[in-house]
């Protein structure tokens, strides 16, 4: 039968900078095998399968595949199926926002939305912390496996680690942005690592004021050689800034700029919440904006 689909990008407000994303919208009927062969045909970093909700007060239900297997949880997925829902509800002109929940498999998402023409804002909040899963590897492993030199892995406080908010992450925390933007995955390193993770580096944005970080993400495990923007490690990347950073109580909000290295920019906002110096609430917020349209014949 006709399935309808949607691409946008995200984590921007321009067409063909950001993170792809295809939705496929109409999913029932479809199996789990025939999900991962769409995502597979489509090869972008993520695809998302609309479903009725299991809860009829929230908005829909998500399954989120990368072309060789499903997520729990991925950020510019929900991101941009969230736009493109409220969207789909005729707010096509600047409206006040809408709130909405999204069933996922790592729990509820909740999403608020500010429309615009073929696009919108959204922030939403995770259900669940990000888990430490400890240390990273050693600095002259993830060298070899990143074609860098030992020294150039760290920076102040930072040493690799671990974090997962759904995938989990190895965070390899670079001393410049030259060093960020040279890095290349060996896959015989990469596999010298051990059990399979995505390697998420980042250094401290030279010209940023603040809490600003330069970010890339590798995960050629998943069928994702390199992802121009990724939610679940900005999500994650709330526990890296608990355990290097001094944070006081409140709210802190740290920018990501992911994708620079593959010429698709993307502006990813953290918000972390703290309350008696216990991570509390971590909010993602970003802007996508509708780039294609179609049918799939399945």
């Amino acid at each position: 039968m006709p399935r309808r689909f949607v691409t946008l990008d995200v984590f921007t407000d321009t067409p063909f900078a950001g993170n792809p994303l295809a939705v496929v919208l109409d999913a029932e009927g479809l199996d789990t095998a025939a999900m991962q062969r769409i995502a597979a045909e489509f090869n972008l970093s993520e695809t998302v399968f609309v479903l009725p909700p299991e809860e009829t007060r929230r908005k829909a239900r998500l399954r989120i595949f990368t072309p060789t297997r499903e997520l729990p949880f991925a950020g510019h997925p929900t991101l941009g199926t969230a736009v493109l829902l409220a969207l789909q509800d005729g707010r096509s002109e600047l409206t006040d926002a809408v709130a909405f929940g999204l069933e996922e498999e790592i729990g509820v998402i909740s999403c608020v939305v500010e429309t615009r023409e073929e696009g919108g804002r959204v922030r939403f909040t995770l259900p669940v912390l990000p888990d430490y899963l400890g240390e990273g590897p050693e600095a002259e492993a993830l060298a070899i496996a990143l074609g860098l030199s030992p020294g150039e892995i760290g920076f102040g406080r930072h040493e690799p680690s671990r974090h997962a908010c759904g995938p989990d992450f190895i965070f390899v925390p670079l001393a410049s942005t030259d060093a960020l933007d040279k890095a290349r995955v060996d896959p015989a390193g990469l596999a010298a690592l051990g059990e399979a993770s995505a390697l998420y580096l980042y250094c401290v944005d030279p010209e940023g004021i603040g809490h600003r970080y330069l970010t890339r993400m590798f995960a050629p495990h998943l069928g994702v050689p390199e992802d121009p923007a990724t939610g679940s490690a900005a999500a994650a990347f709330a526990g890296v800034m608990m355990e290097f950073e001094a944070l006081g109580e409140g709210t802190h909000d740290v920018a990501i700029t992911q994708g620079v290295a593959m010429g698709r920019p993307s502006d990813i906002g953290l918000q972390i919440g703290i309350e008696s110096g216990a991570l509390r609430a971590v909010e993602i917020s970003g802007s996508a904006v509708i780039v294609s349209e179609g049918t799939l014949r399945v």
